[in-house]
């Protein structure tokens, strides 16, 4: 409960809870801190929890089948999910059937998306992923100018051609570093995109926290359903706290992004989506001991440089409008 107090006294309400639930009444107490300076530090806040995520996930399935890490966490994750939506009533929403179709191919998204993730950061440098990651921005506003019909200027078309040159100096196509995972990275991206591109058609009405509830509960039984046919390892103390950790950072994770995204401007905070870049970088060195080469680190500046432009363009564009 103090939980769910904290998470309505920051702002966070409406997006994780049914609409009729922000209303805390005109006596409530305000953060003592609020605005975009707020929202921006915690996107921070949440870019290192999802990053410490992957960094367990990264270490346990080196001893540990990656299909029943991926279950375990799931379920870690989903009853975490599930008793926070519970305590919110989020459970009690039925969402209609346009909102179900959305939230289906959402789900396609999201299921691939994170098994190509999880397969690409068992082989690659933590940094290297997140830096091909980086790009997702980028293409989410190409494909929705392709599929979507969204108007996109030449200045933003011109960054996303940008960002997928760094995307290539990371990959390096033809040169001796360029494998089989790299491509499985860009699957991952592709996926992320679906998911992205699928959570625009889901209705504001929807709660935030019912529509990660599912895809996390897909994911899980997605493991649950592969895991048979990988085999089944005895977690070991390391290996349970590893996913215990996972879980709880992926919650945190969420539940922070969620209230940065609530209480500042989307064009504001957005950006500070790339610190995720500087956390992997930390954790891939201090934890794997990896470090990018040249190369890599030139494609990731080119990648970051891009975004930012991007929305920096973006956010321009919808000022004039307003």
């Amino acid at each position: 409960d103090c939980l769910i107090d904290w998470l309505r006294l920051c702002g966070a309400s409406s997006c994780v809870w049914p609409r009729k639930s922000a209303n805390l009444g005109t006596n409530s107490k305000m953060p003592l801190l609020s605005g975009n300076a707020r929202a921006a530090g915690l996107m921070v806040l949440a870019m290192a929890a999802f990053t410490v995520n992957d960094t367990c996930m990264k270490a346990a399935t080196e001893t540990m089948p990656l299909f029943q890490a991926i279950f375990l966490r799931g379920l870690l994750s989903s009853a975490g999910l599930c008793l926070i939506a519970a305590q919110a009533g989020a459970l009690r929403y039925r969402p209609g059937r346009a909102d179900m179709r959305a939230i289906g191919w959402r789900t396609v998204g999201e299921v691939g998306g994170t098994v190509a993730f999880l397969l690409a950061l068992r082989q690659m440098p933590l940094a290297n992923l997140s830096a091909i990651m980086q790009a997702m921005p980028l293409l989410v506003t190409l494909a929705a100018m392709l599929f979507l019909g969204e108007p996109v200027g030449w200045r933003r078309i011109a960054a996303i051609c940008a960002g997928l040159v760094g995307v290539l100096l990371i990959i390096r196509p033809g040169s001796e570093g360029f494998d089989e995972w790299s491509v499985v990275a860009l699957i991952s991206v592709a996926f992320v995109v679906l998911r992205d591109l699928a959570t625009r058609r889901v209705s504001s009405a929807l709660p935030s926290v019912t529509v990660a509830l599912s895809a996390s509960l897909s994911v899980m039984l997605m493991g649950a359903v592969v895991m048979p046919f990988e085999g089944w390892v005895r977690p070991g103390l390391t290996e349970a706290l590893l996913l215990i950790g996972a879980g709880a950072f992926l919650i945190a994770g969420y539940l922070v992004v969620v209230m940065a995204t609530r209480i500042g401007e989307i064009g504001a905070v957005a950006p500070f989506r790339y610190t995720a870049l500087l956390f992997a970088l930390l954790l891939g060195w201090l934890i794997f001991g990896d470090w990018p080469d040249r190369m890599t680190s030139l494609g990731a500046v080119i990648v970051v440089a891009s975004g930012l432009y991007a929305l920096a363009r973006e956010r321009r564009l919808r000022l004039r409008r307003d």
